[in-house]
């Protein structure tokens, strides 16, 4: 329905619905990798893994001061990544959870939900996967819910509700897997992806 909820904190039992007027968007094939971010992906020791650790994500992401993600939602995400729906990019330095970013799959869409950092490009690198890994499985909407500056500096843009639930129903209607067969990433290909198509949208 393209409504997405928020609490006002980490203990706060009420889901209030959202569907704001304006919308933000990651354009998959507008995703900017700049220099700097392309020469983190080829040259960075971290590693990236895919739903190995969505709680520890979740947990992540909701350790901030002020929160939308409340206990009640973290426990409902955890359910909908139980049954195939949810789903979580993480960044690791050897064994420690330092970045990540988790979402909901519905068709051809994919619902950024919160992303983290805690050393510098963890949220970005987990990011250009997300966005390299979408494209690969065929979908066709990056919903990142609001635009924030640190959003727009890698691309993405806000539309009109309007737009945004034509987009929606196109993108529901679309086929698309998180885990598209024979896809095996590198951050090296994830780099050399961003940097072609950053060639292209400057041309």
């Amino acid at each position: 329905m393209g409504i997405f909820p928020m609490a006002e904190g980490r203990d706060d039992p009420e889901i209030h619905w959202v569907d704001p007027r304006r919308r933000g968007i990651m354009p998959l094939d507008g995703f900017r990798i700049s220099r700097s971010l392309g020469r983190a992906l080829r040259q960075t020791p971290l590693i990236v893994t895919v739903d190995t650790d969505f709680e520890a994500v979740v947990t992540a992401c909701a350790g901030r001061e002020e929160t939308w993600i409340s206990h009640r939602i973290q426990r409902l995400y955890g359910q909908l990544h139980r049954r195939g729906f949810a789903h979580s990019i993480e960044v690791r330095a050897g064994q420690d959870l330092v970045g990540g970013v988790y979402g909901v799959c519905l068709g051809g869409a994919f619902f950024g939900e919160s992303m983290f950092s805690s050393v510098t490009n963890a949220s970005k690198i987990a990011l250009a996967h997300t966005v390299h890994r979408l494209r690969a499985g065929g979908f066709r909407l990056f919903d990142t819910q609001f635009l924030t500056p640190h959003l727009a500096s890698l691309g993405a843009v806000e539309i009109t509700r309007a737009d945004y639930h034509r987009r929606l129903a196109a993108a529901l209607a679309a086929p698309a897997q998180f885990f598209p067969a024979g896809y095996s990433p590198s951050t090296a290909s994830v780099a050399a992806s961003g940097r072609m198509q950053d060639n292209t949208q400057t041309s």
